[in-house]
């Protein structure tokens, strides 16, 4: 990948990620929790959405170490306050799900899109590696270590004793994530997922 297709990847990176985003500010807004639409986060503008570490640093840590093979990066989270919620041990589970479930939803309608449009290269290349973004993104986003979304949906189905002490390794996380992606479990775990449900939504055919 060459810094054109980096510009490129990166700008597929922000819709994606302004998907997951909304999912998880719209869900919760539906679960009786303001925060997300009083801080102007119930939007996709990718704006809204921009961390300095998660949007920028980290999709240019991951294009460096990948060897330009590999873009990656996180949003910005969105606030949610979890008094608010109806019922919060079980709509923390539903807000953790609804941004992987996003991204895999605009997956499915890229892929129903593809099909409709005109196969020319830069119409294929382009919807194909949105579709490819975002399977990676709601895939990865399913990994069960604080703050990835996986997590929140494991807290929700532990006891609360357990949920406080695994919550507690949050801080860490980004970096044990890290670690595991230089350590290779990421091409061992992610990859294999992300081709099934490539191949789900059709993309070889």
């Amino acid at each position: 990948m060459n810094l054109s297709g980096l510009f490129v990847s990166f700008g597929l990176l922000l819709i994606a990620m302004s998907v997951h985003e909304f999912a998880h500010g719209w869900t919760a807004y539906k679960l009786g929790d303001n925060t997300a639409k009083y801080s102007g986060r119930l939007t996709l503008n990718p704006l809204a959405h921009i961390d300095p570490f998660g949007t920028i640093l980290l999709p240019l840590l991951f294009f460096i170490s990948t060897q330009g093979r590999f873009v990656f990066g996180s949003a910005k989270p969105v606030p949610i306050n979890y008094l608010a919620l109806k019922n919060p041990k079980r709509d923390f589970i539903w807000i953790g799900l609804s941004g992987p479930l996003a991204n895999f939803l605009f997956a499915f309608l890229l892929s129903l899109l593809l099909r409709l449009a005109g196969r020319t290269p830069v119409i294929e290349a382009t919807i194909g590696n949105l579709m490819l973004i975002n399977v990676i993104l709601g895939t990865f986003n399913l990994i069960p270590i604080p703050p990835l979304d996986g997590s929140r949906v494991l807290a929700g189905l532990l006891p609360e004793n357990l949920a406080s002490a695994y919550a507690a390794i949050e801080p860490y996380g980004f970096i044990i994530v890290l670690a595991l992606v230089v350590m290779g479990i990421f091409d061992m775990l992610i990859w294999p997922m992300v081709s099934v449900i490539l191949k789900l939504l059709m993309l070889g055919a």
